[in-house]
């Protein structure tokens, strides 16, 4: 579903699907919103298999890299805390994305609403 908000074309990604994980997964994502005025590319954490939040396995670097390659914001949506609880580095890397402009995790749309707002 495509939404407008604050400005920001946001495309929220079905909860349903196969797991995303792969750089070719963020690109068939990007090709489902050719032609769409869209920005932000929201997707529930539930798309992402486990080992993707594995620093080791590299999934995750590798995913958001071809997403902001391709001009597009990134969204993860959803609770991570198990994740950030279970491993350091991970912990690392959702402070530094959230510190930044590219990629996002939020609990909620309420966060994800002040997140945009607070960006434009």
């Amino acid at each position: 579903m495509i939404d407008q908000r604050h400005g920001t074309g946001v495309w929220f990604v079905p909860a349903e699907g196969p797991d995303l994980a792969t750089e070719q997964d963020a690109v068939d994502l990007v090709g489902a919103t050719y032609g769409q005025a869209v920005d932000v590319l929201v997707v529930p954490v539930e798309r992402f298999p486990a080992r993707f939040f594995d620093m080791h396995t590299k999934l995750i670097g590798h995913f958001f890299s071809k997403i902001v390659q391709y001009g597009f914001r990134l969204v993860l949506l959803g609770d991570v805390g198990g994740h950030v609880e279970a491993s350091t580095a991970f912990r690392d890397v959702v402070r530094e994305s959230n510190r930044g402009r590219n990629v996002w995790f939020v609990a909620d749309l309420a966060e994800l609403d002040a997140r945009l707002a607070a960006a434009r």
